[in-house]
């Protein structure tokens, strides 16, 4: 009997693998990535235009301050100075200020200082006065006639200073207006004016008439500080000179009311009362009524004026003085001369005590 056959159970064959074609595929993804790049440059680029012209904008846009400030811009960069300007009301956006500081870098850096802006001050001015403007400048005026005590309480009140002061030597400081920059020390301040007197100090030495009872500048200052206290006309002070000059020739008390003052109020120069009989009776180193010759230190900061004046002095014999009532003096060469004028000067003021010291000059 023939074998029967039977159909096989196998599985028919698995069809081949499709192969796939890379190049087209490669191809679509650049062409994908470059559009894509396209596409985020143009973003960039319009983000960018736009930006641009938001900057432009801000550049020339009125700012938020209302009036006149001076602001005082701190160190630390470009970050801290927006910060500042900020807080102040000075700008409205700290990061436009900063791109467009950055963007205009050549023009100059900014500075650390105090600063005035004007009102709706823009960021192209700002920036300008950051670059270019002189800081704010504070003044002090040390005036005529003021001691050692009264000159550092006033540096000590100038608030746009900093730090303490060391009381000055009596005399040391030429009275006169300086100028500083917030937050400059109040000891550098001082240290200016002692120059100051020390340079002018020298010149009027330099140019001192020849002859006088002077033998070094100090001399010359302890006279001019006198003076300065005697009088407050500068046409004055050249006939007040030539007479202490003259009494120090001589060998005459000086009799100078100032000096005892100062004596009497500790170096303060300031008497809470006129001055008296007790005054003159007390027994005191500037007690020229006591004491013969220069006392042993000025008694204030003379001015120019006074310096200059007894450096130069009057061609005078005169050894009195005395008020004339119209805020001057009446001077004379012979006590005589001169008690002429103190009873003249009672009748003009018949109510005031004549200064004790009138009937001794």
């Amino acid at each position: 009997m023939a074998a029967q056959t039977h159909p096989s159970s196998s599985a028919p064959p698995p069809e081949p693998e499709e192969e796939w074609d890379d190049g087209p595929s490669f191809l679509g993804g650049l062409l994908r990535g470059l559009i894509w790049t396209i596409v985020w440059f143009a973003v960039l680029g319009g983000a960018a235009v736009a930006t641009g012209f938001w900057l432009r904008a801000q550049w020339d846009k009125p700012g938020p301050l209302p009036q006149t400030k001076a602001v005082m811009v701190p160190r630390g960069g470009t970050a801290a100075a927006a910060a500042a300007l900020k807080t102040s009301g000075v700008i409205e956006n700290a990061m436009a200020f900063e791109a467009l500081s950055w963007l205009t870098i050549f023009d100059g850096s900014i500075r650390a200082a105090e600063f005035s802006f004007p009102p709706k001050a823009t960021i192209s001015q700002v920036l300008a006065i950051l670059r270019t403007a002189k800081p704010v400048e504070h003044r002090i005026t040390l005036i005529e006639g003021l001691t050692a005590k009264q000159i550092a309480g006033l540096l000590m009140a100038a608030e746009a200073a900093s730090g303490t002061v060391e009381l000055p030597p009596e005399g040391a400081v030429l009275p006169q207006t300086y100028a500083f920059d917030r937050g400059m020390a109040r000891q550098a301040i001082l240290a200016r004016a002692k120059a100051a007197m020390d340079r002018e100090l020298a010149t009027v030495w330099a140019a001192r008439a020849p002859n006088l009872p002077l033998s070094t500048p100090r001399d010359l200052l302890i006279v001019a500080s006198i003076v300065e206290r005697e009088t407050a006309k500068d046409q004055e002070r050249p006939h007040v000179a030539a007479v202490y000059l003259n009494r120090l020739r001589m060998g005459m008390k000086l009799q100078a009311d100032p000096t005892v003052a100062y004596g009497a109020s500790g170096g303060s120069g300031v008497l809470d009362h006129k001055l008296n009989r007790a005054d003159l009776d007390r027994d005191d180193p500037y007690n020229t009524y006591k004491r013969a010759g220069l006392p042993p230190g000025p008694i204030c900061s003379p001015g120019v004026a006074s310096l200059r004046a007894v450096s130069r002095p009057m061609n005078s014999d005169d050894l009195y003085f005395v008020a004339d009532g119209s805020g001057g003096h009446a001077f004379a060469k012979t006590v005589e001369a001169h008690n002429r004028n103190v009873a003249r000067w009672r009748g003009l003021s018949p109510a005031v005590e004549p200064e004790p010291a009138a009937t001794g000059r």
